[in-house]
């Protein structure tokens, strides 16, 4: 969704996407895992993983959360703006582990816009669905502000 930055204050509600799936493979989690160091066996060692409680080698939760940022621009494009940053994020929830190989995507709705000194705050919660899975990877209200 384009929006422009003048509509942003009469958006909240707004439901977003949902965008392209895409594959989460253990190239990706093996990378996620050298550039944060975190190496636990759940994540890398496909062998031990499979006798593991998710039968498999799953995606780290900070993995799938910093994906949220792929989505974003996907979700919602601020038009009109000099400048957009992002904020910061509240209430960040894994519900449900992702499987090497499953295929995710996000959704999103339009919390709140709120003024902030030349221009607009927006909480964005997006949800990160994992195709076939009722629960959701990911639940996280984004916080981005634009500027005039």
């Amino acid at each position: 969704m384009k929006i422009q930055l003048s509509a942003l204050p009469g958006a909240s509600g707004q439901s977003l996407g949902p965008t392209q799936w895409m594959t989460i493979d253990q190239n990706r989690i093996n990378q996620f895992a050298d550039a944060t160091d975190d190496h636990q066996w759940i994540h890398v060692d496909q062998e031990r993983a499979k006798d593991g409680p998710f039968g498999g080698t799953i995606a780290h939760g900070y993995l799938t959360l910093s994906l949220v940022n792929r989505f974003l621009p996907d979700l919602v494009t601020v038009e009109g703006a000099s400048m957009g940053v992002n904020y910061g994020c509240e209430k960040v929830r894994f519900p449900a582990p992702v499987p090497e190989g499953a295929r995710i995507r996000g959704v999103g709705e339009i919390v709140e816009v709120t003024p902030v000194k030349g221009g607009q705050q927006m909480v964005v919660r997006v949800t990160v669905e994992i195709e076939g899975n009722e629960r959701p990877a990911c639940v996280v209200d984004t916080i981005s502000r634009f500027y005039e």
